[in-house]
């Protein structure tokens, strides 16, 4: 049995709050600079050399990414053999208090949902716990801007719509869309489980690198045409047309239940943010 102190998943998470919203994912920064290097119409091509000029001066003046930080999406991999010592969650929203602060962070959590007021801290943190073998802890914090959150949609399909069913509902969440979630996007999609557990998967799916393919191939397949089609409707860098309207799809499933088909579409700006650590 392995003892972690609270305070340093504090720290941890601190650190990572700070990192990921002022670096961007070598995968993500790379297929920026491919889809520039590709993209034959020139006002897109523009407006994808200003995004990477944002990124290099962020990096080289350690500034935000964007001026939404986001809501700390906290993704924890607990191995079994991990005993934390201390309240695990206290520990990972003390972290994010301190990250945004430290990190002069922009604050955007409302204390209530429709009375609303700041929390000032952009606490409490999203978590998602999950209980690996081992006896490490990896933790992701992925802050989500709202422009992107807001695009993204959820549908239980039935059955018998079929895969033709899931591709109708992404390329039609990604036409009303439009140019709002900051294009070139990402997609994260989820497909099965339940209501609740299909959100969380396609906002998991955008945890993986963009250069890595679902291990399946039938759904490595259905990933490479819905980037294909997505890519097709024209939408462009910020609305400007072009080919580059998504940069990645990533796809997670699992198991659902013989009536359902559930599907959920989290949609990123080209701006994904993620950074990982390990204790």
């Amino acid at each position: 049995m392995r003892i972690i102190e609270a305070e340093k998943i504090t720290e941890l998470v601190r650190n990572l709050c700070i990192s990921a919203n002022m670096h961007l994912p070598a995968d993500v920064e790379g297929a920026l600079i491919r889809a520039r290097d590709a993209e034959p119409w020139q006002p897109a091509k523009d407006t994808l050399d200003l995004l990477l000029d944002n990124l290099r001066i962020s990096g080289e003046k350690s500034i935000p990414i964007c001026q939404d930080t986001g809501a700390a999406c906290v993704f924890a991999e607990i191995g079994g053999e991990v005993t934390v010592l201390g309240n695990f969650e206290e520990a990972v929203h003390k972290g994010v208090r301190r990250g945004y602060e430290d990190g002069f962070l922009r604050k955007s959590i409302a204390a209530d949902p429709l009375l609303r007021g700041n929390t000032g801290d952009n606490t409490p943190a999203f978590i998602t716990a999950e209980f690996v073998p081992g006896d490490k802890l990896r933790i992701t914090v992925a802050p989500k801007g709202f422009g992107s959150e807001n695009m993204s949609a959820l549908k239980m399909l039935r059955p018998s719509d079929g895969v033709e069913g899931v591709k109708d509902f992404v390329l039609d969440t990604v036409k009303k869309a439009g140019p709002n979630p900051c294009p070139p996007i990402i997609l994260g999609i989820g497909i099965g489980g339940t209501f609740d557990k299909v959100a969380y998967l396609a906002k998991k799916a955008l945890l993986r690198p963009l250069d890595v393919p679902n291990p399946d191939p039938f759904y490595a397949q259905l990933e490479s045409e819905l980037l294909e089609s997505v890519n097709s409707l024209g939408i462009g860098p910020q609305g400007f047309g072009g080919r580059t309207t998504c940069l990645g799809v990533s796809i997670e499933k699992m198991p659902t239940h013989v009536a359902g088909l559930p599907v959920a579409v989290n949609i990123s700006c080209h701006a994904l943010r993620r950074a990982v650590g390990v204790l």
